[in-house]
């Protein structure tokens, strides 16, 4: 049920994305479509009653594995997270250049005004 959510999520991006014309929906559809991204990837990682990885005494390396959460895809969506950042900002930017070019945000309104 959680990992539909995340595909419920994703869809609710993606449509934001193909049919707003709007260029800050967009972008909102676009930071939907990676926040659920991320949800999928913690929701991978995620095991019942596990603790963090940290390294204890006197455990040996099978109970270990057994009893940690798999580091890797925390790594992976702190990763995401920063790169989400940036691409973010740059389609912010973008919008803003667009803003101060044509005085709208309308997708339809811009491509009429090319010319």
């Amino acid at each position: 049920m959680p990992y539909a959510l995340c595909l419920l999520l994703f869809m609710i991006g993606l449509y934001a994305v193909a049919t707003k014309r709007n260029l800050i929906k967009i972008v909102i559809g676009f930071i939907i479509m990676e926040n659920s991204i991320n949800l999928l990837l913690i929701m991978l990682g995620y095991r019942m009653n596990a603790r963090a990885p940290i390294v204890w005494a006197n455990v040996s390396a099978e109970e270990f594995a057994r009893t940690t959460v798999d580091p890797l895809p925390q790594a992976l969506v702190l990763t995401s997270i920063v790169i989400s950042l940036g691409v973010t900002a740059l389609m912010v930017a973008i919008c803003l250049r667009v803003y101060q070019r044509y005085g709208t945000f309308d997708i339809s309104e811009i491509r009429r005004l090319k010319g």
